[in-house]
């Protein structure tokens, strides 16, 4: 199976509305950029994965600073991370890219197809696969499955292709945006701890 790396998406006049889960501002540079031109895009942020909550407040925040000066209308869910925990427990020495982070990609995407059923989007879609640390591989059939269920249309792309994720790279640094140095669970956070140890060994 093969996913679409953009300039390879179908479009049409007028544009299709389109939900963009959204897990960080300068993941969404990029994706939001290139969306933007097939599709009307509306972001939504949904991360109760991130911890703690001052972290998750500081990417909320400057997920809508970047969304003021790009035009983007974003949504905020509720930061739900006592539901996260609950849904990962006895996964927490699952590796990076394991069955925790399957669950989270699930968690996240559902109730983001959830918003676009009910609020009339047709098309889904997220800025998680332009990190070279996830695999779309593991993402796209998560959300195509998703949006079978409830009646909609899955974007199945790699961002990160093409140059997507040096691209990223370049627009956060043009916004001035805050870059994290870990996923945003505690067991990333954790993870990103233990090599910062072995790097000073």
């Amino acid at each position: 199976m093969s996913w679409r790396t953009y300039p390879e998406m179908a479009g049409a006049d007028p544009k299709p509305r389109l939900l963009l889960h959204i897990c960080c501002a300068p993941c969404s540079t990029w994706v939001c950029e290139t969306l933007k031109r097939e599709y009307q895009v509306t972001g939504y942020f949904y991360n109760p994965n991130i911890q703690p909550q001052e972290e998750y407040e500081q990417r909320r925040r400057e997920m809508h600073r970047l969304a003021d000066q790009v035009g983007l209308e974003v949504i905020d869910d509720e930061y739900e991370a006592e539901a996260w925990l609950a849904a990962v427990r006895g996964l927490e020495e699952e590796p990076e890219g394991g069955r925790r982070c399957q669950i989270c990609y699930d968690l996240r995407l559902r109730r983001a197809a959830e918003y676009a059923r009910d609020h009339g989007l047709e098309w889904l879609a997220t800025t998680l696969t332009i990190s070279p640390h996830k695999q779309a591989s593991l993402i796209n059939p998560i959300g195509e499955a998703i949006c079978r269920q409830l009646g909609l249309r899955f974007l199945a792309a790699d961002f990160k292709k093409k140059g997507g994720f040096e691209h990223s790279l370049r627009l956060s640094k043009e916004h001035g945006l805050y870059r994290q140095d870990y996923c945003g669970c505690e067991f990333s956070r954790r993870e990103r701890e233990r090599r910062r140890g072995q790097s000073l060994r």
